[in-house]
């Protein structure tokens, strides 16, 4: 047995007063989770201590908090593996999830925040035709290539700690984008395509991830969302060719571009280069929209008209076109599934399990499928 303090964030809104921090002292088994520890605080010290769970055993998600700042489900938690993440080394900090009204305690509201948004994503089978005399036969590495999304648990972790929510509430956000794959990857789907353009023409949508790596850190189950996302703009641009109205998918041809040729970002090259060059017409109205921006770049000294004109020279661009070319020269692309691992005897991997072949390849698709 050893002795545990949990500070906990108090929030109680039938009493009009605002958040607060409390503290409790429990003794318990090292290997026991944090929910064990807030259980029995509520159970043999304040009964008025809010939290949601259920299965106890890291399935049903329903525990998720803040614990020392970072999301994961209470039950998943144990006890020794937060104090070595406290910051005083003595004290456990337990709070609610992120980017959610709180309804008490460490109770959250996930209703508008992540199940209005699952159901944004249609989130069940779309198949066209009739159906089949018994069952449909998927192939298995269909399942192999949906099944880090299907592991989703729904706990609501990387929403809590999604950036681009913070900026943006009306973006879909990872759970729900790591849900439209699984139906995006599933063969029996046939409205793969409308699917896709409905979350690439949607302003908060497919291209409103900001690459923060938030959601790969906080899910407790590897699901992985922000590669999901990826996957959807790279089936979205690089095998339905579709051009969206956010400009995302010629964007991301152009970043590719841009580090072949520069090896380091040249971002005055970047926005005319999303709209197809200097003097296309599209990259014109957005160019002289960009102008106050502009100016104040350059009266504060961010941006010179050498650095902006001029291109330097870096010494690795051989070596960089060089990647670029390999990856390019490949006659079908290769992608990981990063969540299903095989390993032999021996200790070597077992890729012909785990890997996904499909005969198309592009610049775009950088190092994530590399």
């Amino acid at each position: 047995m050893a002795e545990y303090t949990l500070k906990i964030r108090r929030f109680i809104p039938e009493s009009g007063e605002p958040a607060y921090w409390q503290q409790y002292t429990v003794d318990l088994e090292p290997h026991l989770s944090v929910l064990e520890a807030i259980l029995q605080v509520r159970n043999g010290q304040d009964g008025t201590v809010g939290i949601r769970c259920s299965c106890r055993a890291a399935i049903c998600g329903s525990c998720g908090v803040r614990i020392n700042g970072q999301p994961g489900l209470a039950c998943h938690t144990h006890l020794a593996e937060a104090l070595k993440t406290s910051k005083d080394g003595r004290t456990i900090v337990v709070e609610p999830m992120g980017n959610m009204p709180v309804v008490k305690d460490l109770i959250v509201n996930m209703e508008d925040v992540h199940w209005k948004k699952i159901r944004r994503v249609t989130p069940w089978l779309l198949p066209d035709g009739p159906p089949p005399e018994r069952e449909y036969i998927v192939p298995h590495e269909a399942m192999v290539d949906v099944t880090q999304s299907m592991a989703c648990i729904q706990c609501g972790a990387c929403v809590s700690d999604c950036l681009s929510m913070e900026i943006d509430p009306l973006f879909i956000g990872p759970a729900a984008l790591a849900k439209a794959y699984r139906f995006v990857g599933d063969p029996r789907d046939g409205q793969h395509e409308q699917r896709l353009k409905d979350l690439g023409e949607d302003p908060h949508g497919i291209y409103d991830c900001t690459h923060c790596f938030k959601c790969i850190e906080a899910c407790p189950k590897g699901v992985d969302p922000m590669n999901q996302i990826m996957r959807l703009r790279r089936v979205a641009g690089s095998d339905h060719h579709l051009e969206d109205r956010n400009n995302g998918h010629r964007h991301e041809i152009a970043f590719a571009r841009n580090i072949r040729k520069n090896v380091l970002l040249h971002e005055a090259d970047l926005l005319p280069d999303s709209y197809g060059g200097k003097f296309h017409p599209r990259a014109v109205p957005e160019l002289i929209d960009s102008l106050p921006v502009i100016t104040k770049a350059l009266m504060r000294g961010k941006v010179t008209p050498p650095k902006a004109l001029l291109h330097h020279k870096h010494p690795a661009r051989d070596e960089v076109r060089a990647i670029y070319d390999k990856v390019e020269g490949r006659q079908q692309r290769f992608e990981l599934n990063l969540y299903i691992v095989g390993f032999d005897e021996d200790g070597e991997t077992v890729p012909d399990t785990n890997a996904i072949e499909s005969p198309d390849t592009s610049a775009q698709e950088g190092s994530a499928n590399a």
